[in-house]
């Protein structure tokens, strides 16, 4: 919002953030940690889905995964131009980040694009890579690739 905007666009921007819901999961960074590998499916495949229910009863549909991470400029596709930037730096080693993970779940269900991003933060311990290619980094990627990749493909599995 621009400060010297019209009164009545300001309102007008002012109701539309009132109104906009936004959902998000962070959870604890213990739980995460003691994640296996399909505790990480399911949060990945719940994120995707229009039933995203924490009863273990409800399997997520995942109805959102071949918008928010297929595609090309869904999460996949940026996951893939990471790797690919990942496989040749050498000057950034990164220990402890984070991705973020975020798409529009009402412009989905309006037709519209998802704006789907993937976005690294956390990068309170970031050392000099020294030349070396940072293969924990380019590991742990490539394991969010292959999750991800599996459910783009079988979305009901």
């Amino acid at each position: 919002m621009v400060p010297q905007a019209a009164e009545d666009y300001i309102i007008k921007c002012l109701k539309k953030d009132r109104e906009t819901i936004y959902r998000f999961w962070k959870p604890d960074k213990k739980c995460v940690l003691n994640f296996s590998i399909e505790d990480t499916r399911l949060a990945l495949r719940k994120f995707v889905s229009s039933n995203p229910s924490t009863d273990s009863d409800i399997k997520p549909d995942c109805s959102f995964a071949s918008t928010v991470y297929g595609g090309p400029a869904g999460i996949l596709a940026q996951l893939l131009e990471l790797k690919s930037w990942s496989e040749e730096q050498t000057i950034f080693h990164f220990y402890s980040c984070s991705a973020m993970m975020v798409y529009e779940k009402e412009s989905i269900l309006q037709g519209r694009n998802s704006g789907a991003e993937i976005k690294l933060i956390d990068f309170a311990r970031v050392i000099q890579g020294k030349g070396v290619i940072d293969h924990n980094f380019l590991g742990g990627l490539c394991s969010l690739i292959k999750l991800i990749s599996d459910i783009v493909t079988s979305p009901s599995a």
